[in-house]
């Protein structure tokens, strides 16, 4: 991947939906030449699709947290793989630091999300976590 295949993903995640000739006008750049390169991106796997965000403000009944989970010894791989079948984790995230884990947690309600925190705390290897729930957002990438 080189400079130009870096900054045509650049644009594509501001805005997925631009016109080819906006892209190469842009990049400085033929039409061929971005189309030619989103195919190869998208048959090389690095490109997987392309979706719709939305504001967290037009889904008022999810409600986001993110929990900071802890894990004794060895046991990662098996604490990952439960915490992917939890219906309440949306996204599961490696890291360095003192936490091991984020997982990035969406559900209807408070009450939910107390149900989620519960069935998560019980897995075996989670020896702490900390959760904090998304109040706003200021800025959506």
């Amino acid at each position: 991947m080189d400079n130009i295949d870096q900054a045509l993903i650049s644009l594509l995640r501001q805005n997925a939906r631009e016109s080819v000739a906006t892209l190469a006008g842009k990049l400085g750049v033929s039409r061929g030449t971005v189309t030619n390169r989103m195919e190869r991106l998208e048959r090389d796997g690095l490109i997987v699709g392309y979706s719709v965000r939305l504001r967290p403000d037009v889904q008022p009944d999810v409600l986001r947290a993110w929990m900071s989970i802890e894990i004794t010894g060895n046991d990662t791989r098996r604490v990952m793989a439960s915490l992917l079948g939890e219906p309440g984790v949306a996204a599961l995230h490696s890291t360095n630091g003192r936490w091991d884990l984020l997982a990035e947690l969406q559900v209807a309600s408070l009450e939910a999300l107390s149900q989620v925190l519960e069935r998560i705390r019980l897995i075996k290897g989670i020896s702490n976590s900390e959760t904090s729930i998304h109040l706003e957002s200021f800025r959506v990438s």
